[in-house]
């Protein structure tokens, strides 16, 4: 049965509002996710603990009806706890594959970066190849599969840092912020008696996300808007204070998060608009600065605002 844009809104906004049941004034970081759930990528979370990162992503779960699994980072973590692996059944006399934390819907990789590198390996394959390989046999992970990891912005005793690769195959990264005081003041309210997860229900199946997905990739992109990303993220790479600038990868990923942006808002075109927001959400992450850049304080923030002066916005001038 055909669905319109209009009603694809309607179910994601009934989506977002259950997850605000328990994420109060977050609806841009919970938007955020649901953009990156349709267009089939990953995210990472950098913030500090206590600002509801495994929450946000136990709701989401839990509004899209999806399976969810929560994997706590830490260095003894192996690769095989990641990708699953065989164990010998002696009633059988063979071996047997037993599932592991990717075999889910949405995986929460709280804290990836205490983790060791063949263990981040082990899940860069899941993220980018959509399944895992163990003695040889190839399983696929269910669909949709989304990682969700978090870091600690301000702890590096003890980590491994994410190298460019890996941090390449996160189309998204994102912060939650402390909220304001009322915003904290209605947290106290809402958790003083029943506890908020228990009221949010599934709005969605994995089978309309599915078909949701394959509609965010209907969602038409005028060529002027596609040139302005494809020049954007261009840009990245020769800026003066860049080391090393977003790949084609990004391109692809801001294409496809506008998309889902524009369904999430009812539309089946992109706006110049669309590609505003998502630019820092998308390039932030990829872009790598230059040493001496880092000590004169320049952010990749202060890169795209550069390159945003530089670069001829599609239909007119940008909005402020």
């Amino acid at each position: 049965m055909e669905i319109s844009s209009s009603q694809v809104s309607q179910k994601l906004s009934a989506t977002i509002n259950e997850i605000e049941k328990v994420i109060v004034g977050k609806k841009n970081v919970i938007t955020l996710l649901v953009v990156a759930l349709l267009a089939g990528g990953h995210v990472l979370i950098e913030d500090v603990p206590g600002t509801g990162k495994t929450t946000l992503a136990t709701a989401l779960g839990k509004a899209t009806g999806l399976e969810f699994k929560r994997a706590q980072f830490t260095p003894d973590v192996t690769a095989s706890d990641i990708t699953g692996f065989n164990l010998f059944n002696k009633e059988t006399n063979r071996f047997e594959f037993r599932p592991g934390m990717s075999m889910t819907n949405i995986l929460l990789a709280d804290e990836i970066n205490r983790t060791s590198p063949k263990t981040q390996s082990a899940l860069l394959e899941a993220m980018e190849e959509r399944n895992v390989t163990v003695d040889g046999t190839t399983y696929h992970l269910p669909s949709p599969f989304m990682v969700i990891a978090t870091q600690n912005e301000l702890g590096f005793v003890g980590t491994f840092p994410l190298p460019e690769a890996q941090l390449d195959r996160f189309m998204m990264k994102i912060t939650m912020g402390y909220p304001t005081i009322s915003q904290e003041l209605e947290i106290l309210t809402n958790r003083s008696g029943n506890e908020p997860m228990d009221s949010v229900r599934a709005v969605c199946a994995a089978e309309e996300l599915e078909q949701f997905a394959e509609l965010t990739g209907q969602v038409n992109v005028d060529v002027s808007i596609g040139q302005y990303i494809v020049s954007f993220v261009s840009a990245t790479r020769s800026h003066p204070a860049v080391q090393l600038g977003a790949s084609p990868r990004a391109s692809l990923a801001l294409m496809r998060c506008t998309q889902a942006l524009a369904l999430v808002n009812g539309r089946t075109y992109v706006t110049p608009e669309d590609v505003s927001i998502m630019i820092p959400y998308v390039l932030c992450h990829r872009i790598h600065l230059k040493q001496d850049a880092k000590i004169r304080g320049v952010t990749s923030a202060d890169v795209i605002r550069d390159i945003r002066d530089g670069i001829m916005y599609p239909f007119g001038k940008e909005r402020a």
